[in-house]
């Protein structure tokens, strides 16, 4: 299998030529029942849960149970994961096929059209320990998962996403160049090993992206906290799900955006 980290030769400001370690971005085939449904570029690592989270976060599966299971194939041309999925999760698949070219960036992905937007989720279960989260955990939290990222360590070019406890202590972190693709590794990890339920919430490296926010809200997460700033549309569709959202989680602050105790700051 590629290698997520690739040496390479630098010439630092005009000095004398010497290696770096840059991280290694390369597409891969998302592949459901012999339908080639989207291309990402990624880092080749953790992809059978990459695949399984992004088919449960973007509601390709309904359960963990539709998948049947994952092979990963390298070829010449990039990477292919081809997941084996329920009769019932092909035909939605086919229902909701797009011509997806995957990004680190961000966007619509290639979506066809402004119907087949998905964002108005269904109210999350409330989720009761959630209203004693506080912004020294959340602060907690992401101040901890830099030390659990490896490939970023090396290369300064990974997002992380992290799933933290209700006491704010880092339990795993998933990497990748982009943002997105980190998630639905977390999310995959979780949803493979029976822990889709467990109560805890997620921090992330990044922005807080409407894509973000309704990945979480789809698989039940009640809360996500960001080292940057929400978008708009990530508020909304966070208030619409009652989803505790914070942003701008630095050293002393933490911005929240939704849900939480009422009673409580917002910063």
């Amino acid at each position: 299998m590629t290698e997520p980290i690739r040496t390479v030769d630098v010439w630092r400001n005009g000095g004398p030529a010497h290696t770096d370690q840059v991280a290694v971005e390369t597409p891969v085939a998302l592949v459901f029942n012999g339908i080639s449904h989207a291309v990402m570029m990624a880092t080749p690592t953790d992809l059978e849960a990459f695949a399984l989270g992004f088919a449960l976060s973007e509601g390709l599966l309904l359960s963990r149970a539709e998948c049947y299971g994952i092979e990963v194939v390298e070829g010449d041309a990039g990477i292919e994961v081809q997941i084996d999925v329920a009769t019932a999760a092909e035909v939605r698949l086919k229902d909701q096929r797009r011509s997806l070219a995957g990004r680190t960036g961000c966007g619509l992905c290639g979506i066809d059209s402004l119907v087949r937007l998905d964002l108005s989720p269904e109210a999350l279960v409330p989720a009761p320990w959630v209203a004693s989260l506080t912004p020294d955990t959340v602060q907690r939290a992401l101040a901890a998962m830099g030390g659990r990222q490896p490939i970023n360590a090396a290369t300064g070019a990974c997002h992380a996403a992290g799933w933290a406890d209700t006491r704010g202590d880092i339990v795993d972190v998933a990497e990748d160049v982009g943002r997105h693709n980190a998630l639905d590794k977390l999310l995959g990890r979780r949803a493979a090993a029976g822990l889709a339920n467990g109560e805890g919430f997620v921090v992330m490296s990044s922005r807080a992206s409407y894509e973000l926010v309704r990945k979480c809200a789809r698989l039940g997460v009640p809360a996500l906290a960001t080292i940057s700033a929400p978008t708009s549309l990530a508020i909304d569709i966070a208030r619409a799900a009652g989803l505790t959202l914070y942003g701008f989680v630095r050293p002393g602050q933490a911005v929240r955006y939704a849900g939480g105790n009422p009673g409580r700051p917002l910063v």
